[in-house]
């Protein structure tokens, strides 16, 4: 939910690496709580530090992976929820990044407030798209209805890319030809203010691969954003009738929430029931 390779050894990782065996190492009787026989690992879990240090269970999962971005409050406090000492409280904050680089609209990570609101509209699904349409964030509905991106090479994790070179979209997507000339022209429309912009650029290309996109864009077709409902055929669920909502980050300019909502009761128990069975 941010650059999503799980292989790279960046600070972020080296942080959750730290966090996570702080937390192994911290006794639950050293807090209170009851030391259950059913604990698989030491120490405390992810969901008692979250409640600890007062932010969610999620998104203290995501700094443990290495996930996310965090500000100096939820450092705090998750060093407070940790006992950490004053040395190892100044380890932890010394993974602060930059604060100007805060200033700019990055692709790379998502704020706070906008994962936690994709975790709050479960089972709905949801995501975060950076400036070019790459997915940063998603809870389980939206991994159930599409397909996980996290299975996915991090270059591919791309919303466009997901219409039109992931196979299944095709049949998925109940009326996928207006509803993917659509996604092109706006992101046509984007993309044309930014010609020197690299990602958008690669992007652009890997598209072009598919004969449909090829010829749309050589149309240079645009299209702005209208909410709709969009129909899905998914394997598992059937039918459903989705209303298609995108908002723009107002403290995270260029990062949008995209969102799912059943348009019926059907949809709604069938989404719920995805979910569910992820």
């Amino acid at each position: 939910m941010t650059s999503r390779d799980s292989s790279a050894n960046t600070p972020r990782k080296e942080l959750g690496a730290f966090l996570r065996s702080r937390r192994e190492r911290l006794a639950p009787g050293r807090l209170g709580l009851p030391e259950s026989p059913r604990r698989r690992t030491p120490g405390l879990r992810r969901a008692e530090v979250a409640e600890l240090a007062g932010i969610s269970a999620s998104w203290y999962a995501w700094l443990e992976q290495g996930r996310v971005r965090t500000s100096e409050q939820v450092l705090r406090a998750v060093a407070r929820a940790l006992r950490l000492d004053a040395v190892e409280t100044a380890h932890v904050l010394s993974f602060m990044e930059d604060a100007t680089a805060a200033e700019e609209p990055s692709p790379g990570w998502v704020s706070r407030n906008l994962l936690s609101l994709v975790e709050a509209l479960s089972p709905n699904p949801a995501a975060v798209l950076d400036p070019h349409w790459d997915l940063l964030a998603w809870n389980a509905g939206y991994a159930a209805l599409l397909t996980d991106p996290a299975r996915l090479p991090p270059k591919r994790r791309n919303l466009l890319w997901l219409v039109f070179r992931w196979p299944p979209s095709r049949t998925l997507l109940a009326e996928w030809e207006p509803d993917a000339r659509a996604l092109l022209g706006q992101f046509r429309a984007t993309a044309a203010h930014h010609p020197d912009d690299p990602r958008y650029a690669e992007i652009i290309r890997e598209i072009m691969d598919d004969p449909d996109a090829a010829r749309w864009y050589d149309r240079r077709e645009t299209a702005a954003f209208r909410p709709s409902v969009r129909r899905f055929r998914h394997p598992a669920a059937g039918e459903l009738r989705l209303r298609y909502v995108k908002l723009a980050a107002v403290d995270q300019p260029g990062h949008h929430l995209l969102a799912y909502v059943p348009d019926d009761r059907a949809a709604e128990a069938a989404v719920r029931k995805l979910t569910e069975a992820a």
